[in-house]
């Protein structure tokens, strides 16, 4: 008789992530887990002393997908920012579960909006907007804020199905908030640019 596969820690994770993606981070916990391992609820102890701990290593792995998701910008897509920020709500729509466990479980590692921004997880796609946008990074920043307060507003509605989705018309309100994101900043720098010549 061949001895059991060995369950690992990755294993571990990686099924928790599919029990929140598929019902609910809520649902994580040692007994949802081993039954998608298919086993006792001994390994999944043995690699997290808690199930907070493992459910912490599903978010990290929830995040990263995210952050692929976000990125997967189809060619034909009109601008990496439109791109960006209809994958945003659109990964509220297909993946509702994993949305509320990212963003309305209370596990953001950051404390504040700032903290976000600078993080090493959102560097891809602040680098993606400021290459389409020929901005400095502090106002790609200030627009990438704009852009993702509006697209979480839509994204949170929609995963609490409040809200159909219409891509058609979310995209027209995501063009208009960008546009005047860019014009609000380019009118913020004249503005200061006047001041200063007086």
């Amino acid at each position: 008789m061949p001895p059991k596969a060995k369950i690992t820690r990755d294993m571990v994770v990686a099924a928790a992530f599919e029990v929140a993606r598929e019902t609910g981070a809520e649902n994580i916990n040692a007994r949802t887990v081993s039954k998608k391992l298919n086993c006792s609820t001994q390994p999944v102890m043995y690699h997290f002393a808690t199930i907070e701990e493992l459910k912490k290593a599903a978010y990290q792995q929830a995040d990263e997908y995210h952050t692929q998701y976000l990125m997967s910008v189809p060619e034909t897509q009109k601008g990496v920012l439109l791109g960006i920020g209809l994958n945003y709500i659109r990964f509220a729509v297909e993946e509702p579960d994993l949305f509320r466990f990212l963003f309305q479980a209370g596990f953001i590692p950051h404390n504040n909006l700032i903290e976000m921004i600078d993080s090493e997880e959102l560097l891809p796609v602040i680098t993606a907007m400021q290459e389409e946008t020929c901005m400095d990074l502090e106002q790609t920043k200030e627009i990438f804020i704009t852009l993702a307060m509006f697209a979480h507003g839509y994204a949170s509605i929609i995963a609490n199905n409040s809200l159909a989705y219409d891509e058609k018309l979310i995209a027209a309100h995501l063009e208009r908030v960008y546009k005047g994101a860019v014009l609000a900043l380019q009118h913020d720098s004249e503005t200061l640019t006047q001041e200063e010549t007086k």
